[in-house]
């Protein structure tokens, strides 16, 4: 839910920050199976209103394709396939966020260290900025 409170007030509320908002609010959702889809209409709404403000991915641990490994599909699986697109984001100076339980980060660092070696980053320098 707190990334929800950011797309309401950058998009559902009339409001100058959302009015100047030049930038991309990307978020991925990972939840089991899509019946439990929280907020999915009003995410829906903000998309068909800001096409080319906001993006929404899912990752269906549950139902849905599989990773790449042919495994459950998990948010650092999701992140990994646009890994050339997010960090592009980062290098221009986007922030990104985890939301969710502590036990999902272990499995989203492994994915960033290897996204990094692979573009021949040091992880460690790469988080600091």
């Amino acid at each position: 839910a707190p990334f929800r409170s950011f797309l309401r007030r950058l998009f559902g509320e009339a409001n100058p920050a959302g009015k100047n908002f030049k930038g991309l609010a990307w978020l991925f959702l990972g939840v089991a199976n899509k019946d439990a889809l929280l907020y999915d209409e009003e995410f829906q709404v903000y998309l068909r209103q800001n096409p080319d403000k906001m993006r929404l991915d899912y990752a269906l641990s549950r139902e849905g394709p599989a990773n790449k490994k042919g495994g459950k599909m998990y948010i650092q699986d999701k992140v990994e396939e646009y890994a050339d697109e997010v960090f592009d984001a980062l290098d221009k100076g986007a922030h990104i966020y985890f939301c969710g339980l502590k036990g999902m980060m272990p499995g989203i660092q492994d994915m960033l260290k290897d996204v990094c070696t692979k573009k021949g980053l040091n992880y460690e320098e790469y988080l600091e900025g």
